[in-house]
């Protein structure tokens, strides 16, 4: 969905109808399961993601992201931490869109090796 604000705004809309793969269909499904009714979720939503094509690994990593967005949601909700200006959300995407959730290199070159044994 990478470059194309048109096929994340059908997503957004309804994403039964979407141009995406049927595979991403049912991970969007699923989440939204995740989401409106998470104690309902069954070994049979998790054997309909794995059927369309999901690895273990990939549910688990969709379960975690929709739990963590649960969570600092809820904690910026309950804080009054305040979101990001629009500009900013702009930043963080294009820095997600090259690297994703890893955090940019520091820069310039990494500070010479001593040799010895590590600090203590």
């Amino acid at each position: 969905m990478l470059g194309s604000t048109e096929r994340v705004q059908a997503v957004l809309d309804d994403v039964k109808t979407a141009p995406i793969p049927e595979a991403e269909k049912a991970l969007f499904a699923f989440v939204d399961q995740l989401n409106d009714a998470p104690g309902d979720v069954r070994r049979e939503d998790v054997e309909r993601l794995k059927a369309a094509g999901w690895t273990d690994e990939a549910v688990y990593d969709a379960v975690s992201v929709c739990a963590l967005f649960n969570f600092y949601n809820r904690w910026i909700d309950g804080t009054g931490v305040q979101g990001l200006s629009p500009a900013m959300y702009e930043r963080s995407a294009k820095r997600m869109a090259a690297g994703g959730y890893l955090p940019a290199p520091p820069p310039g070159p990494p500070p010479p090796s001593s040799g010895g044994d590590p600090e203590r």
